[in-house]
């Protein structure tokens, strides 16, 4: 199972959120490519970036500083938020990130994530954000009337190879994933499966991986202190 810290990144910073909320926000650097090299020091084997001001707005407004991490960095990064144009994905791609991350648009342009899917193939992967198993979309701002485990059906339908999961109401807790929910959707598809959201203890991460997921992204517990990455990575970034 690969684990990925994560860099969210918002006006500039590496912050981490509370349930999604923008308006708790902790600022835990000014300098997000700084924050991604420290990860790959610490044995990272992949990296998970979040463009919080474009996951609202749609505006790809960190955009540089992605790109940067993108030229400093030498692990795969995979890279959500604001993604809505086919444009900005040849962008991310020339720049070398591994993996791209449609979430709203995927609820909201089927057409368009199927000209993503058909072109980048497997470097194209679906946020599934969800509220008590509800779609939530546009920074997890509105929550929509789409059941998850439906959604699954038509992302693997239409040829997505990955999904990242995210059980809002556990994102920034502390206080565990998830378990039944991903373990229905990794049972519903043969798609892989990244959990995200209440990771907390190395048991945790134990369980994801019992559970057979792809990969599990880690915030808050690494930048509290909670977990350190050496910890659960064996210097790999695998977890076991």
């Amino acid at each position: 199972m690969i684990l990925f810290p994560a860099v969210d990144i918002k006006n500039g910073k590496c912050v981490r959120l509370t349930q999604g909320d923008y308006n708790k926000e902790k600022i835990y650097s000014d300098s997000p490519p700084e924050t991604a090299l420290k990860w790959q020091e610490k044995g990272a084997e992949s990296l998970h970036i979040v463009d919080l001001d474009g996951a609202k707005s749609g505006e790809s407004t960190n955009k540089g500083s992605i790109k940067t991490i993108a030229k400093k960095t030498r692990i795969p990064i995979q890279v959500g938020g604001g993604i809505r144009s086919l444009g900005l994905i040849d962008e991310y791609i020339e720049a070398g990130i591994s993996r791209v991350i449609i979430g709203t648009a995927a609820i909201n342009d089927k057409d368009f994530l199927g000209k993503a899917v058909n072109k980048y193939g497997e470097k194209i992967a679906v946020s599934i954000d969800a509220r008590n198993g509800y779609v939530a979309t546009d920074g997890w701002t509105e929550t929509s009337s789409v059941k998850a485990l439906d959604l699954v059906k038509e992302l693997e339908a239409l040829g997505v190879q990955t999904i990242v999961y995210t059980d809002i109401l556990k994102d920034g807790m502390l206080q565990g994933p998830n378990f039944n929910e991903l373990q229905a959707i990794n049972e519903a598809s043969a798609m892989n499966v990244i959990a995200s959201g209440g990771i907390t203890t190395k048991e945790d991460i134990e369980k994801l991986r019992d559970l057979k997921l792809y990969g599990a992204i880690i915030g808050k517990a690494l930048y509290d202190g909670t977990l350190a990455f050496e910890q659960i990575a064996g210097g790999d970034g695998h977890a076991g």
